[in-house]
C-alpha cells in the first residue's frame, strides 16, 4: 500500500464541487499519460524488526524513535511510514533501469546503516510471519480506513499493518497500438500480474503458522473486495473502464477539517456527485478517493503494478524490478510476454483481477501450478535476453539468472524457502480442514467455491 500519491491535501482546498461528467473527464485525463516508455520507478515496503530477535515485536516507542532517525537521513527516494510501522521507499522517476537500481540501493544502504545502530533491520517478506496486525499510526485517515475495511472482515487490518510489497511503476505506453501501446500494456499488466504473483510469492505464514497460500498477502487483497481492491473489466478501452470503475467504487470516507471523518456505507463516488450527501464532493475529494482504491494495477499517469510480495535479502527487490522492466519496456520481450500469457486468460473466465481463478491459483499455489511455472520460465528467459539491451549490468543479470535457477526452474518461490525452515512439528495449513474443503487463512471457504 502506497501513500506517496497526494491524498488531496487539506479538505479546505478545492472547495468547488465537481459533477459526475467532470469527474469522468478528470480521471480520463490524469490516470493515463501516454507516450514512449522512458521512465521507471519502484516503491519498496519493508517490515521493521529487531536484528537480534525478529520474532519479538518492536515497541511503538522504539519504532517512533527509529522513524525519526531515518527521516533525518538525506535520500533521493521519498520515505513514508505505513499504518503498521512499515517503511516505504519510493524512488524518483528514473531514466533507466540502472539509474533506478543505483538510486534505491544507495538509499537503502543509508537507511539500513541508521537502523542497525538501533539494533533494527528491514525484512523483505510479503506478510509479517511473526506478529498479528497492530496499528502504529493513529490519524483520522487511518481511523476511517480501519472502520471501512473492517466491514469486510479482518483482511483490511492485515493489509494495512502487516503487509509489504515491491511495487514496480512503468509508463503507460504509446497512444498507438503495438507491443508498447497503452492498451496492450494495460492488458498485459493484468494477465502477466498473475505470473508475477506466483513467481515472487513470499508470504505463506501468519503468526508462525502456514496459511495454505504461497502469497497470503495477495489473499488479503482479494478478501477486501472487488470495489476496493479489484480491477475493472478488461473488455473495454482503458480510460473509459477506469473512469467508470472510479465512479462506481465505494467512498471510503468523507474528510473533515476537524474531528473524526465520516465513513459512509454503500455510497459510490457517482452517487455522491449526484446526491451531495453529507456535502458535495470536490476535486480534492476525487484526488483522495483515487488513493483509497487498491487494484492490482493502478493507473496514476503511469501504471503501478502492486501484486508483488516483498522479497528476501538486501537486493532481492532488484529481480522483480528488472524482470518487469524488461517485459514491459523492451519491445521484443513485451511481445514474448504477451504471447506467453495470452492463453492464461482463459483461466480468468473474463473476471477482473484478482477475483478470478487464475489469480487465486497464483496466490495459493505459486509456481507449483504447471502452467504458471511454464509461463514464468518463458518470461524470465525473455527478460534475461532483453536486460543487456536495457543497459543492465552483470550484477542485475546475474541476480535474475540466479533467481531463475533457484526458484523458477524448480517450480518454487521464496514462500517455499520459508516453509522449508519451519520445524517438522509445525501445524497443518489453515486451509486443510478435516472435511477436505479449501478455506482461507481466516477459515472462510475459498472464494472460488
Amino acid at each position: 500500500m502506497s501513500h506517496t500519491q497526494s491524498d488531496g491535501g487539506d479538505c479546505t482546498e478545492h472547495r468547488t464541487a465537481v459533477t459526475e461528467a467532470e469527474v469522468e473527464a478528470l480521471v480520463r485525463g490524469i490516470c493515463f499519460k501516454t507516450g514512449p516508455p522512458r521512465a521507471l520507478g519502484v516503491e519498496l515496503e519493508w517490515l521493521v524488526h529487531s536484528l537480534e530477535l525478529p520474532q519479538l515485536p518492536v515497541t511503538p516507542e522504539r519504532l517512533e524513535a527509529a522513524h525519526a532517525t531515518v527521516r533525518a537521513v538525506p535520500l533521493e527516494s521519498a520515505l513514508t511510514v505505513e499504518p503498521g510501522g512499515q517503511l516505504e521507499l519510493s524512488s524518483p522517476p528514473a531514466a533507466s533501469l540502472m539509474e533506478c537500481v543505483d538510486t534505491v540501493s544507495a538509499d537503502l544502504d543509508a537507511v539500513r546503516a541508521v537502523l542497525a545502530k538501533d539494533g533494527l533491520g528491514l525484512a523483505g517478506i510479503g506478510h509479517d510471519p511473526w506478529h498479528a496486525p497492530r496499528r502504529f499510526l493513529h490519524e483520522p485517515r487511518y481511523d476511517a480506513m480501519e472502520t471501512c475495511l473492517d466491514r469486510t472482515g479482518p483482511a483490511g487490518r492485515h493489509m494495512m499493518c502487516a503487509s509489504a510489497s515491491v511495487q514496480v511503476c512503468v509508463d503507460a505506453g504509446h497512444e498507438e497500438p503495438g507491443p508498447l501501446g497503452h492498451v496492450r500494456r494495460w492488458w498485459l499488466a493484468h494477465q502477466l500480474g498473475a505470473v508475477l504473483v506466483a513467481a515472487f510469492a513470499n508470504s505463506p505464514l501468519i503468526e508462525g503458522r502456514p496459511t495454505g497460500w504461497q502469497s497470503t498477502r495477495q489473499l488479503m487483497w482479494t478478501e477486501i473486495g472487488a470495489g476496493r481492491a479489484g480491477a475493472p473489466p478488461l473488455n473495454g478501452e482503458p480510460r473509459a473502464a477506469w473512469a467508470r470503475h472510479v465512479l462506481d467504487a465505494p467512498v471510503m470516507c468523507v474528510r473533515r477539517d476537524h474531528g473524526p471523518w465520516e465513513v459512509p456505507e454503500g455510497l459510490t463516488f457517482r452517487e455522491w456527485t449526484r446526491s451531495g450527501s453529507l456535502r458535495p464532493p470536490t476535486r480534492a475529494d476525487l484526488d483522495y478517493h483515487l488513493t483509497t482504491l487498491f487494484p492490482p494495477v493502478r493507473p496514476r499517469g503511469h501504471l503501478e503494478l502492486r501484486m508483488i510480495d516483498a522479497q528476501p535479502g538486501e537486493d532481492g527487490w532488484i529481480v522483480p524490478l528488472a524482470v518487469t522492466a524488461a517485459l514491459f519496456d523492451d519491445p521484443e520481450a513485451a511481445e514474448t510476454a504477451y504471447r506467453t500469457v495470452k492463453h492464461l486468460g482463459e483461466r480468468a473466465l473474463n473476471l477482473p483481477a484478482p477475483h478470478n481463478p487464475l489469480w487465486v491459483d497464483a496466490a495459493r499455489f505459486g509456481l507449483a501450478d504447471p502452467e504458471l511455472r511454464e509461463a514464468a520460465d518463458a518470461c524470465f528467459a525473455a527478460a534475461l535476453d532483453a536486460l543487456p539491451r536495457l543497459g543492465a549490468t552483470t550484477r542485475v543479470t546475474d541476480a535474475v539468472a540466479a533467481y531463475r535457477d533457484r526458484h523458477v526452474a524448480r517450480g518454487r518461490c521464496p514462500a517455499d524457502d520459508l516453509l522449508d525452515r519451519l520445524p517438522a512439528t509445525a501445524p497443518p495449513p489453515a486451509g486443510s480442514g478435516p472435511d477436505g474443503d479449501t478455506r482461507t487463512a481466516h477459515g472462510r471457504k475459498d472464494i472460488r467455491t
